[in-house]
């Protein structure tokens, strides 16, 4: 049951970033796992329902109701469209679709809290299970998506909850449960075969209706994985007018070219051209301002980040540069370049100046040994929801100053790194925040005047009346200062394409840009600016994220064009965080209100809080990690196959050892506890910096000893708090793991507020301030006498 739990949490999150935006996916998430918490409030509030004699009834009818409502309620979710609230009607139905999606935890709630709080002999075991289950569900779903879509694997999941509940149904000895459970597990796992065999053929029964409250329609070709979606459409027999975001009003776009057009999680697309090895019909390319670098840098080794349909990849070809290398670090793509679409791209990872690389950027480009002329970064965001949490992940590695500066160390002595983003004339946030971080990676290569080394340059919409971005802007960071030829065939280059040079080492479109590329008094500068501009680090990577939390409610912080989603993203997660803390109010004061005695709850005060701290400090460590160390294993799915994995896996042996332990050693583990988290966070910086250059295995390995003893420590808190709880207050127990559930969900929420506006490593250090509060509580409890 906590196997197919955790799955589910996850695998919505994978699904929600399809069908919403991903800020009110996090809300999804947090709300979906509040039905847990309301599941174990049920538990104690109604004690003669649950009755210790039909725990194994319940069990099994629980965890049963948990597989049926996981297929009802996803099918409910793919029928309501999903827009945000702007009225009444589209206001209820964000509130239909989070209450409908709470129901399945309803029941797993029950389910896991009559486990944890009816076998007190059993607790470090059972607890373990739960951990261990959870941590298998993590490598099962990356499988799972790896074989099958999202809807399908929804199927897989309901079936791994029923045969929990068949598991349960045996050890009841109820006949009519067990047949019922059976029938279940093997109906949703037949179904389950059935559709992925459907959609090895490219047809599906189960499909997502509706997309950020649009119809979906129906693809060439669809494939899932474990964060992301990715749909090609279009016809490879026709052809039509190049596609471009950065062309200039004099390219010649007069030809048709066959594409394909490739929608990453229904936001963010791409093209796929036909190429049959004639570079000529491909001239156009040219014209578009991201390929700027290539006019001052020929012959060149370029380097491409985020190849997707193979656009920058042909550019280079277009150039007759010397030799390309594409790193794109989604695996679907990568097997849609190279297999199905393989004949209509021409195979450009058989071509023979062409060296196609499946691999985190970043993590790429700190191991290799090669030098580049061109670095190349056309507009790489990351707005999906991931699948560690829809906010967990919604940091960039890319947009860092440790991140420039390593590729400012890949670039030969003349080499550019050359990035493309969306520009707004009146407010280009992005475009300011690349120049702070351009700045401050030079300055940190010991570059005194970085202005030298920066140009960028705009291109204008030719519809500026329109939605979307007035343009594209293009900044250029040479590792030398530019030449004067360099600035002469740049400006040369600009005035024949009809592009504007925003900021050169001799001009300035506006103060800002000037203040910015100078780089005097920097901090101080971005500071006073209304939005954040900051040059991101590793400790706060969020590039994407200017709003500051202080200016949640002042909507005239808000409109920045397309980044907009980001800014109001950052104002939901605010009222999210309020709300969180109102139900975590409700779940921890209303039932106490309405059922316990006042003698009890002064004395239980203590071990309440304990549990408050350790549901806190579990989820700050662990989400704060899962943001740290997904920069240092350089790929999504490591952030959830290693760091979740480890840290359930260990907390989980943790929780077994505490077995046969009473519960007064509680207090001397605790102890330790608080000296690991003290090492970790000591350690943890200098072993990332000592192995950020190692192959993959070695820093998964690396991770793996960070995390283990961290989580076989973190494991031992809940059992010991439980065992202090059957010996002096057995009828709150339910009410206690409550606690600790309703708490986990509010720090999720938190932690992602402490990360943006005061770092990772402080979310992590909060977190620890939680594990010492429960250090002094248990203590606490420890010493006042049972009455």
């Amino acid at each position: 049951v906590a196997l197919a739990t955790l799955m589910y949490e996850i695998l919505l999150t994978r699904i929600f970033s399809v069908t919403m935006w991903y800020h009110f996916a996090f809300v999804a998430i947090s709300i979906a796992m509040f039905g847990m918490t309301v599941g174990a409030i049920a538990v104690y509030l109604l004690p003669q329902f649950f009755s210790p004699k039909q725990t194994p009834f319940h069990l099994a009818l629980s965890a049963l109701l948990f597989s049926f409502t996981i297929v009802l309620s996803f099918l409910t979710h793919l029928s309501i469209p999903f827009v945000p609230p702007k009225d009444l009607v589209s206001l209820y139905a964000v509130i239909l679709t989070y209450a409908v999606i709470a129901v399945p935890f309803f029941f797993s709630g029950i389910s896991i809290c009559l486990c944890l709080t009816r076998f007190p002999r059993q607790i470090g075991r059972l607890y373990a299970a739960d951990l261990s289950g959870a941590a298998l569900g993590c490598i099962l779903l990356v499988i799972l998506l790896s074989l099958t879509d999202g809807p399908t694997a929804v199927l897989f999941v309901a079936a791994g909850a029923a045969t929990g509940a068949l598991c349960f149904a045996l050890g009841a000895h109820h006949r009519t449960l067990l047949r019922l459970a059976l029938f279940t597990s093997l109906s949703l796992t037949l179904a389950g075969i059935g559709h992925t065999a459907l959609l090895n053929r490219q047809t599906s029964l189960l499909r997502i209706a509706w997309i950020k409250g649009r119809p979906d329609k129906p693809a060439l070709y669809e494939k899932w994985n474990s964060f992301s979606r990715i749909q090609i459409f279009g016809d490879p027999n026709k052809t039509s007018t190049p596609t471009g975001w950065g062309f200039s009003a004099n390219a010649p776009l007069d030809r048709a070219v066959p594409q394909l057009f490739l929608l990453i999680d229904a936001t963010a697309g791409t093209v796929l051209t036909g190429f049959d090895g004639n570079l000529e019909p491909l001239d156009y390319l040219k014209y578009d301002l991201t390929n700027l670098a290539h006019h001052i840098r020929s012959d060149a080794n370029v380097l491409a980040v985020g190849v997707g349909g193979g656009r920058d990849l042909l550019s280079a070809l277009v150039f007759r540069q010397k030799s390309v290398t594409g790193v794109e670090i989604n695996q679907a793509i990568v097997g849609a370049l190279k297999d199905r679409f393989g004949p209509f791209t021409g195979h450009l990872d058989k071509h023979p100046q062409i060296t196609l690389v499946n691999d985190e950027a970043r993590s790429y480009i700190a191991r290799t040994e090669e030098q580049y002329d061109l670095l190349q970064i056309s507009l790489i965001d990351t707005w999906a929801a991931t699948s560690a949490g829809a906010f967990v992940l919604s940091e960039n590695a890319l947009y860092t100053t440790e991140a420039w500066q390593t590729f400012l160390n890949r670039l030969s002595p003349n080499g550019i790194l050359t990035v493309s983003r969306w520009y707004f004339k009146d407010s280009p946030g992005e475009m300011y925040r690349l120049t702070a971080l351009s700045s401050a990676s030079l300055k940190a290569q010991g570059i005194h005047n970085p202005r030298d080394h920066i140009v960028i340059v705009r291109c204008a919409r030719a519809e500026e009346e329109g939605e979307g971005p007035d343009g594209l802007g293009n900044i250029l960071v040479c590792k030398s200062p530019f030449t004067p030829q360099d600035l002469k065939t740049l400006e040369h280059t600009a005035n024949r394409l009809g592009f504007e040079i925003v900021l050169s080492p001799s001009y300035a479109a506006d103060p800002t840009f000037e203040a910015l590329a100078n780089a005097q008094n920097l901090d101080a500068f971005t500071q006073a600016f209304p939005l954040n501009i900051a040059p991101p680090t590793d400790n706060n990577p969020f590039f994407f994220h200017m709003l500051r939390l202080r200016d949640i409610l002042n909507p005239e912080r808000w409109n920045q064009g397309v980044n907009t989603v980001n800014l109001q993203a950052v104002t939901v997660l605010g009222t999210l965080l309020f709300t969180v803390v109102l139900l975590t109010g409700l779940c921890i004061i209303g039932p106490l209100i309405w059922t316990a005695r006042k003698k009890d709850l002064k004395s239980a005060t203590p071990l309440l809080l304990f549990f408050a701290a350790i549901g806190s400090g579990f989820m700050l460590v662990e989400i704060s990690q899962m943001q740290h160390l997904i920069v240092f294993l350089g790929h999504p799915t490591y952030g959830l196959t290693v760091v979740l994995f480890s840290l359930l896996l260990s907390s989980g042996l943790g929780s077994f050892l505490t077995q046969k332990w009473a519960a007064s050693a509680g207090t001397r583990s605790l102890l330790i506890l608080l000296g690991v988290l003290l090492l970790f966070g000591i350690l943890t910086p200098h072993a990332i910096q000592a192995y950020r250059s190692a192959t993959t295995p070695i820093r998964i390995f690396v991770a793996i000893l960070l995390l283990c003893p961290l989580g076989l420590c973190m494991g031992m808190a809940f059992p010991f708090g439980m065992k202090q709880a059957f010996q002096r207050w057995p009828e709150l127990t339910p009410w206690f793991w409550g606690i600790n559930g309703a708490t986990s969900v509010c720090a999720s929420v938190l932690a992602v507020v402490i990360a943006l506006s005061a770092g990772i490593s402080a979310s992590f250090w909060t977190g620890v301030g939680c594990y010492t509060l429960a250090f002094f509580t248990y203590w606490k409890t420890q010493a006042t006498p049972t009455h």
